[in-house]
């Protein structure tokens, strides 16, 4: 990955975002440059997560959206979550690639593009939302306290 890749990150992002955060009600960006390079939008129990992930061989850009309740904290990729949604029909429809500036602006505008249909899906019904997110396959945590 080059350094202008990684100084372009949160600037990039920024740009992406900042219509559609302000469309959606979305909080942020919180920035963190803490082993991953990471951008947070969030809103009431959803948020979306982006961030570079920076293997040996070149760059990955990654969208990831999490849900929130008062038991469980899902996550999940953005394509895997439109998959679910049927915002699209099948994988490998958007760019990871963040091996250079110009694949990262793509990846970063093809993954946000699948933002603005699930929004809805995820800020409505909360029971709906726990559905979609479980048919996507999410990561689930427990907030529960170990008894």
């Amino acid at each position: 990955m080059t350094v202008s890749i990684y100084k372009a990150f949160f600037t990039e992002v920024r740009e992406a975002f900042t219509e559609l955060a302000e469309r959606l009600g979305l909080e942020g960006p919180v920035e963190t440059d803490t082993l991953l390079l990471r951008s947070v939008y969030t809103r009431g129990a959803v948020e979306y997560r982006v961030y570079l992930d920076v293997p040996w061989e070149g760059g990955c850009l990654h969208i990831g959206a999490g849900l929130r309740t008062p038991d469980i904290r899902f996550t999940v990729g953005i394509e895997k979550l439109a998959i679910a949604a049927g915002v699209v029909d099948k994988r490998g429809t958007v760019s990871y690639s963040a091996r250079n500036l110009k694949q990262m602006k793509k990846s970063l505008v093809g993954q946000r593009a699948f933002v603005e249909p699930l929004h809805p899906l995820l800020c409505g019904d909360p029971e709906s939302a726990v559905r979609l997110m479980r048919r996507a396959e999410a990561r689930e945590w427990s907030l529960r306290p170990e008894e």
